[in-house]
């Protein structure tokens, strides 16, 4: 399952269930055909380090799209300005503080919300069939984003 979250409210904006063979960059069109929001950032995992995906969310949502996928630890400058921006960052300051420059460890977010997802829809699909295990998929994102428009707890550190 593919998750395009919107780190701010914490709404799944699209959800895209494919079968093992696929790949993230390979999910990444469709998955990006179902937003139907302005995005002016992406993060991901390294897994979407690659000229495809800057590619497609160029197409999708314009240039000025802010990419913050973090590049291998033997990634070499390209023809991507914002990647090697990012490689540059990480060769004079290090991994964690490209992170905290870039924002990066906004992506924990997410895996917040798969966490939410199991405790709460469960961690596997009830349905038999790949039409009807996407339609559940699309459900259980609605309920989600739904319990979320009732608010969230307010946490308070005491010593």
């Amino acid at each position: 399952m593919h998750l395009a979250l919107d780190p701010d409210s914490g709404d799944i904006l699209a959800s895209e269930l494919t079968t093992e063979h696929v790949g993230d960059e390979t999910a990444l069109p469709s998955l990006l055909g179902r937003v139907d929001a302005p995005v002016g950032r992406f993060l991901a995992n390294g897994a979407y380090d690659g000229s495809g995906v800057s590619d497609c969310l160029a197409a999708a949502f314009g240039y000025l799209v802010d990419v913050v996928v973090p590049p291998p630890k033997n990634a070499v400058p390209g023809g991507n300005c914002q990647r090697n921006q990012h490689i540059e960052h990480i060769a004079k300051h290090g991994r964690k503080a490209w992170q905290a420059a870039t924002g990066y460890n906004q992506r924990s977010r997410i895996e917040t919300q798969i966490g939410r997802w199991k405790a709460v829809i469960g961690d596997h699909l009830h349905a038999k069939n790949i039409e009807n295990q996407t339609a559940e998929t699309c459900i259980a994102a609605s309920a989600l984003n739904r319990m979320s428009a009732f608010g969230r707890a307010n946490y308070e550190r005491v010593s």
